[in-house]
């Protein structure tokens, strides 16, 4: 159950070239899916065929060594030989390009910052290489590459799987407004506060020797956190994109699947399913709910701190009565 606070790392080079055993069968898939692309065959020295592609040459020997080489590999072994010919053999080839995916760690995601209704949900998921290689042939990735309906049954799957530590954090909306009220009051030093209290309830159910996080600042506020906490000899790593990492990726599942029973749960309260988002759906929503239930339900349901928030009060004439400070004027940068 998730927990109520209130209760530089580089990215991954491209891969070029990539070798991969395949059997008679699957040689004639591969055969058949380049020539399908109208490639232009080559001839090459003791190869059972060869294409050429746009930036991306396919050489399979008799052996049944195939090498795939240039500019777009990765993308041809993701789309073909994975989808069309041998299925799960990213699993292996991301195991020796990857390494460090396939150790145990942790990882860690959040959900709900960007938008209006809703709290910001933190999440650390701690797995080993059993697990990993599960989650990656069940389809766990990215959340935002994972529809809602199929991101309860992938939270399901996650938490199920043995020997895994899932932790969840968040407020509720009245102490997430309390707290982004106070002076002072930054959205990434709370959510830094709430991954650090997910991480530590983590480690002290298993124990993993580093982390990683999906960048939400350039500055260390979760190691901070960390240290503030007594959570030493642990290397907690951040990076933009980290979700291609499968563990940060669950826990991006994890997180997105909590917000959105929260949301399902202030949708019953509100009476009717809130927008997600913060766009002119969401802002309308606002206006209805004010006008529904008072200006004064809106700190159950929404981000008080949001442009919107005090746009849809103001428009209301109800600043008198929640008197949210004026935001900061828009900055239009010339090109």
């Amino acid at each position: 159950m998730p927990t109520r606070p209130d209760d530089t790392e580089d990215k991954p080079k491209a891969i070029t070239s990539y070798t991969i055993k395949l059997d008679d069968a699957q040689m004639e898939k591969l055969r058949a899916a380049c020539a399908a692309k109208h490639w232009e065959t080559a001839e090459v020295p003791y190869a059972r065929f060869a294409f050429k592609g746009p930036k991306v040459n396919v050489t399979a020997y008799t052996s049944g060594k195939v090498v795939v080489a240039g500019k777009e590999t990765e993308g041809f072994v993701q789309n073909v030989i994975e989808a069309e010919v041998t299925g799960a053999a990213k699993l292996g080839y991301d195991e020796v390009n990857h390494p460090d995916w396939f150790e145990p760690h942790a990882g860690l995601d959040e959900s709900g910052k960007g938008d209006l209704f809703g709290p910001v949900v933190s999440a650390t998921v701690i797995a080993e290489k059993s697990a990993i290689e599960a989650w990656r042939a069940s389809g766990v990735r990215d959340s935002k590459a994972v529809v809602d309906t199929q991101i309860l049954r992938l939270d399901d799957l996650i938490r199920n799987t043995p020997g895994v530590v899932v932790e969840t954090v968040f407020c509720s909306m009245a102490r997430y407004n309390e707290l982004m009220a106070k002076p002072r009051a930054n959205l990434n030093r709370l959510l830094a506060w709430q991954h650090a209290i997910a991480l530590e309830k983590a480690l002290k159910k298993k124990w993993v020797p580093r982390g990683l996080l999906d960048q939400f600042t350039k500055e260390p506020l979760v190691q901070k956190e960390l240290v503030k906490r007594g959570v030493d000899r642990f290397d907690l790593q951040m990076r933009t994109k980290a979700e291609s990492d499968p563990v940060v990726a669950a826990a991006s599942i994890v997180a997105r699947a909590e917000f959105v029973r929260q949301m399902r749960d202030l949708s019953r309260e509100f009476g009717e399913k809130l927008q997600f988002g913060a766009g002119a759906l969401a802002k309308a929503q606002a206006a209805q709910l004010i006008e529904k239930l008072g200006v004064a339900a809106l700190p159950r349901f929404a981000k008080l701190h949001f442009r919107t928030s005090y746009e849809v009060v103001k428009a209301a004439g109800k600043l008198d009565e929640l008197p949210l400070p004026e935001p900061r004027e828009k900055i239009e940068w010339k090109r």
